[in-house]
């Protein structure tokens, strides 16, 4: 383990005290058959309505919160006028109540501090933490630049601080849902179609005919709109493909289950290609009308037979062919997902490429049951003086990858190491709404760079194993208790959403804008934050879209027509790409440019050893990364993750239904806790599977303790997407221990 002057403190130790009001957030109306509509609308009226939309995940559901007389939150539920969810709500957005209710939430700012030779924290009032705080930047500042102090983050929160960072003069900004899950598909896709895939996806699941999901677990991942959407399209009849070493809850509801060999996509992607060319069933017009390099991708896909890609991917060749000439008798309403976390074995960009270019064969990207071109509203800045420019950040940092169109968070890691003698030296971090011990591969290397930095602050609502590591701790209230920046996303039609405040921030929490606004006018920056309450600026920005705070508050969504052009594209119409050559690139000379191949190719990947499984994990529909796990609605849906095993494998290692076992990985990385078995023919032999976020090792999170196994603490091995930057995952591999390797032995 690595030993450094910075200890892990456990803030269980610390008695922070204070109760929180327990709420029924699964039992309120609706529930009981037996009420009738007048006795529920006299319920409804002893609650006050107010307007949100949801932080579990970046969906970002609009919603009313309701609250009682005595102030505390009752109840979550969607908001009917929402695209996002058509007033319907996952279990997470209901269940998000109880992230203001959960009892183990910081409560005060907290400092570092030694007693009797032994650290700890102490509580500090807001004016002492923040007076330290900006102690350290001036401090970074003066002896380094402000460049030197990094802004990690993830969330809401992390808009109010980047817009800090940026005043401050840092650009050495990143998250970690860039490079360690989605960026390679807005690569792959930007270099294909020339556009970001962006979040909601702009995937026409309600109408299409075929969709194909690979490694995409729709269904557990609860995104909310596309869940619906499935179902209704399994109600109209489509066909749905899916591709996955694991029979997921999407699968289950396939007509087509691909149970591939792990790390072989590109393979049957190919392999798909070929099928769809050889046999003339590529969308001939469109291909002809909006594409640029079919002559070089006909000629580059011709070996990559379906017998071919059989002795690779384990899929048998008459499979691959009925499942393309179904992609090819939907289209263009058929749609071959891009996935959400797809950073896997390092060859990702190139995958998503593979996955754009089958798309655009079969003329789904701007076609009904296809993608629709997506839109959204642009919300005015609010006015401040200009940023000053920075000597350098996250591009220089990551230079190496040519493609990164954000920051890459395990580069700042390596940029804090000394080891790494990088050239743009950081010293400082700022970690908000992110538990990156759970969140970044080789955990050893996060840890050793934490202990490296001169000072460290994390913004959190909870105490995640990474504000064990900080010298400052800033509590922050949940979504459900601040004003945050307006929701603009994109999707068929533009909206607009606004979060109020449903109740005060409980304890002593405060908002990240008021955290921003404090830092930066201690570091005398005011003129960047020239308002005295967030509400101003969503009340100027409101007027100047030509609405109100006032409406918004009553309304919650405001939809908005179209102004970009019809959802599709018309019959033969004109149409450019924001790509270099303004046409669909299935040969891309931008890669050509920079080295790296312009159509994908397969490349093999590492196999486990013998007595190893691939380790695959994935997510849990109730629960959001780790920071749902100790929610205390949620927990109880699902308190801990299960390893499911073949039954095969079970057999020879006489495992038995529910046995507790540990997990050690090829680098002798042992779970730090046990996790249960579940014995299903759902996954290949080759392989294991669990669900994310659980295995936390803080004692003050009380219902997360000890639950199952972090999947994260045992992936010690990444491969780097070179195009991009993004880490590849997926390259891990587990034996099973049916004894516990941490016990001691009596002498």
């Amino acid at each position: 383990m690595t030993t450094s002057r910075r200890k892990f403190i456990k803030i269980s130790a610390l008695g922070l005290g204070g109760l929180a009001t327990t709420s029924s957030a699964f039992k309120m109306f609706g529930v009981n058959s037996y009420l009738d509509a007048a006795v529920k609308e006299n319920i409804a009226k002893k609650f006050i309505r107010s307007a949100t939309y949801c932080e579990v995940c970046f969906w970002k559901c609009a919603a009313w919160a309701y609250t009682d007389e005595e102030g505390s939150i009752k109840k979550i539920i969607g908001n009917e006028d929402d695209t996002h969810c058509n007033g319907r709500l996952c279990p997470r957005g209901t269940g998000g109540v109880g992230m203001y209710s959960d009892e183990d939430r910081l409560k005060t700012p907290l400092i570092r501090t030694t007693i009797n030779g032994e650290e700890t924290y102490r509580e500090a009032s807001w004016e002492e933490a923040l007076d330290l705080i900006a102690s350290k930047f001036k401090d970074i500042k003066e002896m380094y630049g402000p460049e030197s102090f990094a802004l990690l983050k993830h969330g809401s929160p992390g808009s109010h601080l980047e817009h800090l960072f940026k005043a401050y003069g840092s650009d050495t900004i990143a998250e970690p849902a860039y490079a360690q899950c989605r960026g390679p598909r807005e690569t792959g896709f930007g270099l294909t179609f020339g556009s970001w895939v962006g979040s909601p996806e702009p995937t026409d699941i309600r109408d299409t005919k075929c969709l194909v999901l690979i490694g995409s677990h729709i269904g557990e991942n609860m995104h909310n709109s596309q869940v619906q959407e499935m179902s209704d399209a399994i109600d109209n009849g489509a066909t749905i493909i899916t591709v996955d070493p694991r029979l997921s809850t999407a699968a289950s509801k396939s007509k087509h289950w691909l149970a591939i060999k792990p790390a072989t996509d590109i393979a049957l992607l190919l392999s798909w290609m070929h099928v769809l060319i050889e046999e003339g069933l590529y969308n001939k017009k469109y291909v002809e009308q909006y594409t640029l390099g079919f002559d070089q991708l006909k000629q580059h896909v011709k070996p990559f037979t379906p017998e071919w890609a059989y002795g690779i991917t384990t899929i048998k060749p008459d499979e691959i062919r009925k499942t393309a000439r179904i992609m090819a008798a939907a289209a263009p309403s058929v749609i071959v997902h891009p996935g959400r976390h797809v950073v896997w074995y390092g060859d990702d960009s190139q995958r998503e490429r593979a996955i754009a270019i089958l798309n655009g064969l079969l003329g789904s990207w701007g076609n009904r049951g296809g993608f629709y071109f997506k839109e959204s509203l642009k919300v005015p800045k609010f006015p401040h003086p200009e940023y000053p420019e920075p000597k350098w950040g996250w591009e220089e940092i990551g230079e190496k990858y040519p493609f990164a169109q954000m920051g890459i968070t395990s580069e700042i890691v390596k940029a804090t190491l000394k080891s790494e003698e990088s050239e743009y030296p950081i010293k400082a971090w700022m970690v908000a709404g992110t538990n990156l011990i759970n969140t970044l591969p080789e955990r050893e290397k996060t840890i050793q760079a934490i202990n490296e930095v001169e000072f460290l602050v994390v913004i959190d609502t909870m105490p995640m194993e990474i504000t064990g590591y900080a010298d400052v701790v800033l509590p922050e209230c949940t979504y459900l208790e601040r004003y945050d920046g307006i929701r603009s996303a994109t999707n068929r039609t533009p909206s607009i959403a606004v979060r109020v405040p449903a109740v005060k921030p409980k304890y002593d929490s405060k908002p990240a804008w008021w955290i921003s606004k404090q830092i930066g006018e201690r570091l005398g920056l005011g003129d960047y934050f020239n308002y005295n309450d967030f509400e101003e600026v969503i009340e100027w920005q409101l007027n100047k879209l030509g609405t109100s705070l006032d409406e918004m508050k009553k309304i919650g969504v405001k939809n908005f027509e179209r102004t970009s052009g019809p959802l599709f594209l018309e019959e033969g119409q004109e149409y450019e790409f924001y790509t270099p050559s303004g046409k669909i690139e299935f040969y891309s000379q931008q890669l050509a440019n920079k080295g790296f191949d312009p159509m994908p190719v397969y490349t093999r990947h590492p196999e486990p050893p013998q007595g190893f499984y691939r380790l695959n994990y994935g997510r849990s529909p109730m629960h959001t990364f780790s920071r749902t796990i100790n929610n205390p609605n949620l927990s109880d849906l699902k308190s801990e993750n299960t390893l499911w095993v073949n039954p095969k494998v079970a057999r020879i290692l006489g495992l038995k239904k529910y046995q507790e076992v540990w997990l050690k990985n090829q680098d002798g990385i042992v779970s730090t806790f046990s996790i249960k078995v579940r014995i299903t023919e759902r996954i290949r032999w080759d392989s294991v599977y669990m669900y994310h976020g659980f295995g936390h090792n803080d004692k003050k999170l009380s219902r997360a303790f000890g639950k199952g196994v972090s999947d994260t603490e045992l992936i010690s091995q990444t491969v780097i997407d070179p195009i991009m930057g993004g880490t590849g995952l997926r390259g891990n591999f587990v034996s099973i221990l049916t004894e516990n390797p941490h016990k001691t032995s009596e002498i």
